[in-house]
């Protein structure tokens, strides 16, 4: 691995062994299951919210999932995934090997990055020993003009003399679709005690404490009506200091004077300044340090989940959930989308919850049911009571989906060909071919109206082998102001026999698109695929063949054992 400066665009880029190979997804479908799904036996608030969505199974196909639905809607995503640090976790294989981390990090990145709306924000946990590398590789998946800030968060107050140096802290990094608006739209955090004390009230003001303000500024872009001579209350004369100007123009000055709002010291002769009251306070800016007696550590978040699930285990580096209040204080508002696609035990979406976000949490492991679903049910019965309950007087409320990816839509039968899974329905299937073709799954009134790309395009799928009169049929209803694109096992008659209908063989339509069966793109080494061995008879590639025409000489090979039957 090592990291290449192009010239021409003067940017950072890593390189690392395999880093062109990038899998070939299949949008599978996302199945409910309703026995774990879950919500409130009556409404709390009128804002509840019930449509959120927890996904059991990999994170990448998840992902891929969601794409059609939410590209472009989810106004924050966090992420606090394995960080590679060589230790065996309870619940993670955490010591892959870095080319191989860097590679499944890229793939989820860049999926994370489309589903982010306009204004939305991303967010990664991460640590010292993969943040330089991550950092660069967000780079290239987000653009660099897209860094917002490297938050240090102090996860740890206690000393450890074992260690050389102590580790006592972790960095969110944060990138944002468009910085500028979100420089503007961020939320301000609240002002804690020892902010506060900065205000007070010596001249006993009805208005309450204040601060002063400076009344200067540097003359760089001054405008003349920024420069005049101020006259005290004791008849002192003030001009701007050299090389700076007045704040505020001579009529915006007279306004605040005449307001109270301009002090001159307790003796009326100091240079003046401005009044701030506390009361007009919205916040501060937030800063990138992030003290645990603030956003709470990793001891504070293993007591919340042990309180929820007692007798558990934990994971090594939990979040506690004052963390993730503050990421989602910044970064959101009441009603947006939150997604976690390493969801872990469900900080957050307990917390997105209690804050009245939606959200989408994706985890693979078994703690999805054994963690993540019961810490749900307790936050939405009002039964947990810690985390942050009680700063945003949680009562409960709402509820979620569960759901798991479906199996992939073709499997090998017993004679090593490839048909359509025998786990799909006609639904499923229809569902599963708009993915796979770029149409939303969206069932009209008329049977042929499964999925639409547009408002007069249409596509309908069927196992079926369709006759001319068939056709003939679907070409009077769809009408020449509207297309359907129409995939079957087969067809009689002309592909282009009528204007407003494109046939397509579902073998030949599907068989290039994706990776067939592939179920596991996990964070685990122990999950990949061997490489095949060589098959007698088998296609070998072509010296200097185009991919191209490698993927379609492939999939000529294989398309006659997918369905029996074709054009006639």
């Amino acid at each position: 691995m090592v990291i290449d400066r192009m010239q021409k665009k003067q940017k950072l880029e890593l390189t690392w062994i395999g880093k062109e190979n990038r899998p070939r997804l299949e949008p599978r479908v996302l199945l409910e299951d309703a026995e774990k799904s879950y919500h409130a036996k009556q409404r709390v608030t009128d804002h509840d919210i019930f449509d959120n969505r927890l996904i059991f199974g990999d994170n990448l196909l998840a992902l891929k999932a969601l794409e059609q639905e939410f590209a472009g809607k989810v106004k924050c995503v966090y992420i606090d995934p394995p960080y590679n640090t060589g230790s065996a976790f309870d619940h993670y294989d955490d010591g892959i090997e870095h080319s191989l981390w860097l590679s499944l990090m890229r793939d989820r990145l860049e999926l994370l990055w489309r589903l982010l709306a306009p204004d939305g924000t991303l967010w990664v946990s991460i640590d010292d020993y993969e943040m330089p590398y991550l950092r660069i590789l967000l780079d290239e998946a987000c653009g660099r003009s897209s860094f917002i800030a490297a938050n240090v968060w102090q996860k740890r107050y206690s000393r450890e003399n074992r260690e050389a140096i102590g580790d006592v802290h972790e960095y969110v990094l944060v990138y944002a679709k468009d910085p500028g608006n979100f420089k503007i739209s961020r939320g301000l955090l609240p002002l804690n005690a020892e902010q506060a004390k900065v205000y007070k009230n010596p001249t006993g003001d009805p208005r309450g404490p204040w601060r002063t303000i400076p009344i200067t500024a540097q003359a760089g872009h001054a405008t003349p009506s920024q420069f005049y001579t101020i006259v005290g209350p004791t008849g002192k004369r003030f001009d701007p200091p050299p090389g700076n100007c007045w704040r505020y123009s001579q009529p915006a000055y007279d306004k605040l004077l005449a307001e109270g709002r301009i002090y001159f010291g307790k003796d009326g002769t100091a240079q003046p300044t401005t009044i701030r009251y506390l009361s007009e306070v919205e916040g501060v800016v937030p800063w990138t340090w992030w003290p645990h007696d603030e956003v709470g550590n990793t001891d504070e978040a293993k007591k919340e989940t042990l309180s929820l699930i007692p007798g558990g285990s934990v994971f090594a580096t939990p979040k506690p959930e004052r963390l993730l209040y503050r990421i989602l204080h910044i970064a959101t508002r009441p009603g947006d989308l939150v997604l976690d696609s390493f969801a872990g035990s469900g900080t957050t979406g307990a917390v997105a919850h209690k804050m009245g976000r939606r959200w989408i949490m994706v985890e693979l492991g078994e703690h999805a049911i054994t963690h993540i679903v019961p810490r749900m049910k307790k936050v939405i019965d009002s039964e947990d009571k810690g985390g942050i309950t009680e700063a945003v007087d949680w009562k409960g409320g709402g509820g979620f989906r569960f759901y798991h990816i479906a199996p992939s839509l073709l499997e090998k039968d017993s004679f090593g060909n490839l048909i359509i899974s025998k786990q799909y329905n006609a639904a499923m299937m229809a569902e599963a071919m708009c993915k796979i073709m770029g149409f939303h799954y969206a069932p009209g009134e008329l049977y042929w109206q499964q999925g639409q790309s547009t408002e007069s395009d249409y596509i309908y799928t069927t196992t079926q082998t369709l006759t001319r009169d068939h056709l003939a049929a679907l070409h009077e209803e769809v009408g020449l102001k509207r297309t359907l694109l129409i995939c079957c096992a087969a067809f009689r008659g002309k592909a282009d026999a009528f204007p407003n209908l494109t046939l397509k063989k579902i073998p030949l339509a599907v068989l290039q698109k994706c990776e067939w069966g592939h179920d596991d793109y996990s964070l685990n080494v122990a999950n990949l695929p061997q490489a095949p061995e060589p098959v007698e008879g088998a296609l070998v590639p072509v010296a200097n063949e185009p991919p191209k025409q490698a993927r379609k000489r492939r999939a000529m090979n294989e398309a006659p054992g997918l369905f029996d039957g074709g054009a006639e």
